[in-house]
């Protein structure tokens, strides 16, 4: 899912053309285009991240329930730990996420911020 960020300067190097260029194409349409996409796919990942959040938080909550009413059962505190351990590991993605979402934002605006004003929203 992060595709677009991984190649996000591969792409502005392919498409914004250099100052000899700038007849053949038209970088404000690239960048438009680029912006969207990359609006697109960090809005869809940090939705995804954010419901595996919650959907573990609530498996958690429920084996918390469970341990209250079953104290000394080892499989169910295994499992409790498990759960949290995946929920620690997904708020954590959440960290990268804004890394990875910091830098594309930062290459894509020193290489379309004359070509292209993206909306307020960002």
């Amino acid at each position: 899912m992060r595709t677009i960020d991984d190649r996000i300067v591969h792409e502005l190097n392919t498409t914004i053309p250099t100052a000899s260029f700038v007849g053949k194409v038209d970088p404000g349409l690239t960048c438009k285009e680029l912006y969207e996409s990359l609006m697109n796919a960090h809005t869809s990942r940090e939705r995804i991240i954010k419901n595996c959040i919650s959907q573990t938080s609530a498996v958690v909550k429920t084996l918390k329930e469970e341990r209250e009413k079953a104290d000394e059962d080892a499989a169910l505190l295994k499992q409790l730990r498990k759960e949290q351990t995946k929920l620690k590991l997904m708020q954590s993605e959440l960290n990268v996420e804004e890394v990875v979402n910091d830098r594309s934002w930062k290459v894509f605006n020193e290489r379309c911020r004359i070509h292209y004003k993206p909306p307020k929203s960002q």
